[in-house]
């Protein structure tokens, strides 16, 4: 479990294909202390939740290496990922943790597309769409997870909505390099989905 909130911006700096090319093997370079990092740990990368394969230390800078399987990349942004690639990075939850954004699955539900940025003073808006099944999870004040970033819904119409970006965010995430056109990962609020659920059944 994760909460959306980021603690390192790491950088793809290998990208191998395996398994006939229906896996990736992906090493990123991070700022993490490799000494932290053990084999099976998890890792929330742009929102996707990875198993920790190997680690190490390379010209001073710690790297682990990730798969991702043929469900990942169709599923996720991470059909995009290349050599350069920079993501959000997040360490796995642990008890007694400070709870800063909201839960946070790592579990990836579709992808959004940006519809439009406006650069507000030391501010950015984005409005965003996304498929009509996701839609209804999508609530005005409610959570949102973009890329991995835990974030509050500013406005909702239909399949788009938005939100409002601010200055600490747009600094210590990728999200200052979003443009339009651009593909996130979106995973919707957990408390969301199970309150469709519970309603469908009624």
């Amino acid at each position: 479990m994760f909460t959306g909130i980021v603690t390192d911006i790491g950088e793809i700096v290998s990208f191998t294909p395996v398994a006939q090319g229906q896996l990736h093997r992906l090493r990123i370079a991070c700022r993490y202390d490799q000494a932290t990092i053990a084999d099976g740990a998890s890792i929330a990368s742009n929102g996707v939740c990875l198993t920790v394969v190997a680690s190490g230390v390379a010209d001073g800078k710690t790297w682990y290496e990730v798969d991702t399987g043929a469900e990942t990349l169709a599923l996720t942004t991470a059909k995009h990922w290349k050599l350069g690639t920079r993501l959000n990075l997040e360490r796995a939850l642990k008890i007694g943790d400070e709870l800063g954004g909201h839960i946070v699955a790592g579990h990836v539900d579709g992808i959004a597309t940006i519809v439009s940025r406006e650069d507000l003073p030391d501010m950015a808006r984005f409005e965003l769409s996304t498929t009509r099944e996701l839609a209804r999870f999508i609530a005005t004040k409610g959570s949102i997870t973009l890329d991995g970033v835990s974030l509050t819904v500013n406005t909702v119409k239909d399949a788009t909505f938005s939100v409002l970006i601010i200055p600490h965010t747009l600094t210590v995430t990728t999200i200052g390099g979003w443009k339009a056109g651009d593909e996130v990962n979106i995973e919707v609020d957990l408390m969301a989905r199970y309150a469709a659920r519970l309603t469908e059944m009624k």
